[in-house]
């Protein structure tokens, strides 16, 4: 039945399956982190499962076939769970855990440390700690030399000195932290202390010494709070050199990023690649160790978004080459092939995320994939094959293995640890036409049922970022709960979207509430001329800059009958003051002080008379990146205005909801909001909140 007033609409009927229960949902395997050994015949993958309890989720590692033939099989069990999957030369797997060591004495809580598990199978052995724990790791292929990123505190290169430091200001009541340098946050944990230093260890030993023998070397004994990105190093093939991302200031209380090399052997240091213009970051060595291609990123200005190249840098002479000139896509991720003739990469382009490859000496990059998004890169050693995680708006992550040549492909899924569920619906993709010509790409999921007898009520959902899109499956903001409900989902990537060219990004580039805004109501409007769309009964999202834009919405149109907007900024010259990274945000919107002209057009908080929609906020405490402040603004405008509103807070939540249990309540909150103003249905306040 079809209604203009929603209070006397009805849903259709709730299908089965675990996007119909939240419980079963929140029960789903995950993937993530694909691993390929040296020699191509096995990989390794993390499977995330909600524990015992069902209060959190916990990693463990799962052996896949590169040839698909054999079952996958579960090869790390622990209550603390297992991440960060490498091999090494000899076939042995290395990863992360803050599982006990069952030969150490009990003392506190363990922190992540390196463990190996044979290559023959068998128990897995610690081979490194550290006191501030194991965070990251890089493996030489060549020679098993081993590099690890552990927090150290100022001067704990030696690890009993960083031990007794840490005791003394814990034994001390000493939490504070003393700042000489922005930033102090970074999303959701404070920075300092310590920081992240890189560590030596040379080829872990094969016998069963223990992991206080293996002998560290601080290759960064100078870093200190904010400096280090303990993830974006790599190792040589013959272990002799380090490249890793290294942060530098860029102005007062700027950062941007350069790639230094380091020698293994004694320490010594030397910017590879230091641009005072763009962040150069994810360095990666070519076969043979001569070469290092790198992500170039232009910093951003108040007039020109960044732009993104891929850099080929000879080792020796530092002479950089751009490898992809006129490739009007953002490249991210590269790697070479086995052979060194080529680099592979990832983009996004056109709704989805995409596996390209280059060659070196010249030539337009190659699209390699189709639909889908592709993560977690892998190339097999002999040049016959890529492995990678796959993943749409109609799957969850999936092995795959891939053609390392062959343009537009489909690849043949690999047996996976986790089934694909069954999708209460369909995914249709949509085009429409902007205000000013430009063309607006959309996905758009339908419940079952869908049709213009019993046609749909549409939830808009806008995506966070800004410089991203939608193209990958998501568990947090997953659109399938919603059409178990009834719901068609559109998804659409407006303005400042990534993946349709440079001069997308440029329409809404200072003005989100321009370009943005009218792309989206485009989009809108091109869903609601389906048959299969209830146009009487929508509602806006969205999160981070999404929930920008739902509060922007609210202002601008009282076209939907609900909004939610999560981690969502509402005075833009708070959020750029009080936000983790400032003076990211102060590029593109200039100094309040000096330059409030597009704060004043652009900030919603100053049209917050204009709002007549209800609204449901969500906000965690934790969220460095849009501090809690400005969902308790919005919340107070909202309500002293009259406006019918709730809001769902989350005090231990950072800028994205993780915890089972609080990921159920939210969804939990968000249908029973939209329940009401939307299905017309009665208020059902959550059961736990």
């Amino acid at each position: 039945m079809t209604s203009t007033d929603p209070g006397t609409a009805t849903s259709p009927e709730r299908p089965d399956g675990p996007f119909a229960d939240l419980a079963q949902f929140v029960a789903l395997p995950r993937l993530g982190a694909l691993a390929l050994s040296a020699d191509g015949t096995r990989l390794a993958v993390s499977v995330q499962t909600l524990d015992p309890k069902g209060t959190k989720w916990r990693s463990a590692l799962w052996e896949v076939d590169p040839a698909g033939t054999r079952p996958p099989r579960r090869l790390t069990r622990s209550a603390p769970g297992e991440s960060t999957p490498t091999w090494a030369p000899d076939g042995s797997l290395l990863f992360t855990s803050a599982r006990p060591d069952p030969d150490a004495a009990e003392d506190g809580e363990p922190k992540p440390a390196l463990w190996s598990l044979p290559v023959g199978g068998g128990e897995a052995r610690p081979v490194l700690t550290r006191p501030g724990g194991v965070s990251a790791v890089a493996v030489a292929p060549g020679t098993g030399d081993v590099v690890v990123a552990s927090a150290t505190l100022p001067g704990g290169s030696d690890p009993q000195v960083d031990e007794d430091r840490r005791k003394q200001r814990t034994d001390a009541g000493v939490s504070a932290v003393l700042h000489e340098a922005y930033p102090v946050r970074y999303w959701d944990h404070d920075l300092g202390p310590a920081a992240p230093h890189l560590f030596f260890a040379g080829p872990l030993p094969a016998d069963e010494a223990g992991a206080d023998e293996v002998q560290l070397r601080d290759l960064t004994p100078d870093a200190v709070p904010p400096n280090g990105a303990d993830g974006s190093f790599t190792l040589s093939p013959d272990g002799r050199l380090l490249a890793r991302a290294e942060d530098v200031p860029d102005g007062p209380a700027g950062r941007r990023t350069r790639v230094v090399l380091t020698t293994t052997a004694d320490g010594e240091s030397r910017p590879l690649v230091d641009d005072p213009l763009a962040d150069v970051y994810a360095p990666r060595f070519s076969p043979d160790g001569r070469t290092v291609v790198c992500v170039r990123e232009t910093l951003s200005t108040y007039a020109e978004p960044p732009d993104y190249t891929l850099l080929l840098v000879d080792v020796e002479s530092g002479e950089a080459r751009d490898l992809t000139a006129g490739f009007d896509r953002w490249p991210s991720a590269p790697q070479f092939s086995a052979d060194g003739t080529a680099v592979y990469f990832l983009a996004d382009e056109d709704g989805r995320h995409a596996v390209f490859r280059v060659p070196v000496d010249g030539g337009a990059p190659v699209r390699l994939t189709g639909d889908g998004a592709y993560s977690d890169l892998q190339v097999s050693r002999d040049g016959t094959a890529l492995y990678a995680l796959r993943s749409a708006y109609d799957s969850p992550a999936v092995p795959v293995r891939l053609d390392p040549e062959a343009p537009l492909q489909e690849p043949a899924a690999l047996p996976s640890p986790a089934a694909v569920p069954a999708l209460p619906g369909t995914l249709r993709e949509l085009h429409a036409t902007a205000a000013d010509g430009a063309r607006v790409q959309s996905w758009l999921v339908l419940p079952e049922g869908a049709s213009a007898e019993n046609p749909a009520p549409l939830l808009l959902w806008v995506h966070g970022g800004p410089l991203m899109s939608w193209n990958s499956w998501s568990w947090r903001w997953c659109p399938w709960v919603l059409a178990a409900r009834g719901y068609a989902v559109l998804l659409p990537n407006p303005a400042l979207s990534q993946g349709f060219g440079q001069d997308f990004v440029r329409r809404g580039w200072g003005e989100w509430g321009g370009a943005p805004y009218t792309d989206l109501m485009a989009a809108v409007d091109a869903a609601e001329q389906l048959p299969e769309i209830d146009a009487t009964r929508t509602a806006a999202m969205g999160g981070s800059f999404g929930g920008y834009m739902a509060n922007w919405i609210a202002t601008q149109t009282d076209r939907f009958h609900a909004i939610v907007t999560h981690a969502s900024l509402w005075d833009l010259d708070s959020f750029t003051g009080t936000t983790d990274t400032a003076y990211y945000w102060e590029k593109e919107w200039g100094d309040p002080l000096r330059d409030p002209e597009r704060y004043a057009k652009n900030s919603p908080h100053r049209f917050a008379d204009a709002i007549t929609t209800p609204m449901l906020v969500i906000h965690g405490d934790k969220d460095y990146r849009v501090p809690i402040g400005e969902g308790l603004r919005l919340w107070y405008d909202l309500q002293k205005r009259g406006v019918p509103s709730k809001f769902l807070y989350f005090p231990d939540e950072n800028h994205w909801v993780l915890t089972p249990g609080n990921s159920r309540v939210w969804y939990e909150t968000v249908l029973a909001f939209l329940a009401e103003h939307v299905l017309g249905q009665q208020w059902e306040r959550p059961e736990l909140v």
